[in-house]
């Protein structure tokens, strides 16, 4: 079959690693099931991948991809959920042995996906293969974020850092969705002027000084906004942490942890029920995922340089 592949590891140049061409049908263990791909979306994970990242040399060659949207073996139309894992009262992600599909698992980036059968959630007929294939990792991660970690209640003041990404782009849709006041920020004017078009209330440059202190802080950035992510916040708020494009090591206040009682909550992923929950959302709301460029997979090189030089707004999507 057609596939995706990570066969090196390059952090500076991760593209030189990657591979398109013929890969092994995948193998099937028991209780497992495969899927065939209709749509597959592109996650900062894949490039992380290519850098090193999460994954060891003897895992490789791998087909990359987290999430996908595609038909089952018995002709039903659905969502795949990448956590592969064993639920810690109830929750996949607690399970310290977890991993994503593409870490130990071939992932989504090809013909056909092998994945457990309880990892196939329905797809809404309403949600097309190329939306529904951006839920289970960047969606799925800022529903959870807005509606889990963040313990708020609708009217309160969210910031995202860094609108443009996947994730970022999710959080502002979902919050506002949800009746969150929502602010953003972002280096690129552009940027932030399609942040407001898809719904953030008010969009700042990054580190600018806002007008008032917010009741929660969605993080996917790290280093290079985590300072002001923090003085943000106001008195007893929490900043959501799901990543760390620009760094993972960052410099914090801890008196202004303490003295003000601020919290710092991390998110991983999701759980399969919050996955099914997220597709019913979009299907009562009308929110859909923000495409910034739908590709066959055999153009998969062009979708992942965009990414990697900062060029896209929203996800990008393979078909095939």
């Amino acid at each position: 079959m057609f596939a995706v592949t990570a066969t090196q590891f390059d952090p500076d140049d991760p593209i030189k690693g990657l591979t398109l061409g013929e890969h092994p049908e995948p193998v099937v263990p028991e209780g497992w099931t495969t899927v065939t791909v209709r749509a597959a979306a592109l996650n900062h994970h894949d490039l992380w991948t290519l850098k090193g990242v999460g994954i060891s040399q003897e895992r490789l060659p791998i087909v990359l991809g987290c999430d996908a949207a595609g038909v089952d073996e018995d002709g039903n139309e659905v969502i795949v959920h990448s956590v592969i894992g064993t639920p810690v009262d109830g929750d996949e992600t607690l399970d310290p042995a977890r991993s994503l599909l593409s870490e130990k698992y071939d992932g989504t980036f090809a013909e056909k996906v092998a994945v457990p059968r309880r990892n196939l959630v329905p797809k809404p007929a309403s949600i097309s293969f190329e939306e529904a294939a951006c839920l289970p990792t960047a969606w799925l991660t800022a529903f959870r974020m807005i509606f889990d970690k963040a313990e708020l209640e609708p009217g309160s003041t969210i910031l995202v850092q860094g609108a443009g990404g996947g994730v970022a782009t999710a959080l502002i849709a979902l919050g506002r969705a949800g009746g969150f006041r929502v602010w953003a920020t972002s280096r690129s004017q552009d940027k932030r002027e399609r942040a407001l078009g898809l719904g953030a209330d008010r969009v700042f440059e990054t580190g600018a000084r806002l007008p008032e202190r917010v009741d929660a802080v969605m993080e996917t950035v790290g280093e290079a906004t985590w300072k002001h992510s923090l003085s943000s916040l106001r008195p007893g708020g929490r900043i959501v942490t799901c990543g760390a494009t620009s760094g993972m090591v960052a410099a914090t206040q801890l008196a202004q942890v303490y003295f003000l009682q601020k919290s710092i909550i991390g998110s991983t992923m999701g759980t399969r029920e919050q996955l099914a929950r997220l597709a019913v959302f979009l299907e009562q709301t009308g929110v859909r995922p923000v495409i910034d460029r739908v590709l066959s997979l055999a153009r998969a090189e062009e979708g992942f340089t965009a990414m990697h030089r900062g060029e896209v707004f929203g996800k990008v999507v393979f078909t095939l």
